[in-house]
């Protein structure tokens, strides 16, 4: 089955749902729209934490902004006419946030405050790269919300359980590197 092309980036300005879903246009890409969803994600992590420091508030973001994503996912993918279109990457951009939360980090203090060290930044590429693979892979109970729950639901929860799986294998893997 081929896929759609992205819509015209003036489909961003119709509904402000459409410019949720397809994250603020890194869902426009025409190569790899679910990565460019996650590299926004990756990219935009550090500026939402310098506005909400706190791990607590940092959840209640992420709930409400699933919570936008399934209603921002149904619209959007009703107006394109394919649920899990590839411009909507709101599914990619909040469970990758939510793995950038858990991703184990390690902060060195510099002079103009608080900086990722090497080893952050390495745990982080790895959380990166194992959230594609299982976002692409979707393994079960991924592979069910993909092919059965055909609404913003069933988008939004393919990727927080492809989230699970990179926490999970990030938290085996810094248990076997101790």
């Amino acid at each position: 089955m081929a896929k759609a092309p992205p819509p015209p980036l003036g489909f961003l300005l119709r509904h402000p749902a459409h410019l949720v879903a397809c994250g603020f246009g890194s869902g426009l890409s025409v190569f790899a729209p679910g990565t460019a969803g996650t590299v926004f994600a990756w990219a935009t992590y550090p500026l939402l934490r310098l506005g909400m420091p706190g791990d607590l508030n940092f959840l209640v973001f992420l709930v409400l902004m699933f919570a936008l994503g399934i209603h921002a996912c149904q619209v959007t993918g009703r107006a394109l006419g394919v649920v899990d279109h590839g411009a909507i990457v709101w599914d990619e951009i909040v469970p990758f946030w939510g793995v950038l939360l858990l991703t184990p980090q390690a902060m060195v203090e510099t002079p103009h405050g608080a900086m990722l060290s090497v080893s952050g930044l390495i745990w982080q590429t790895a959380a990166f790269f194992l959230f594609r693979f299982f976002d692409i892979v979707k393994p079960p109970p991924a592979s069910y919300f993909d092919r059965q729950v055909k609404n913003g639901f069933g988008v939004m929860m393919d990727d927080l359980v492809a989230a699970g799986y990179t926490v999970l294998a990030l938290a085996v893997a810094k248990a076997l590197l101790g």
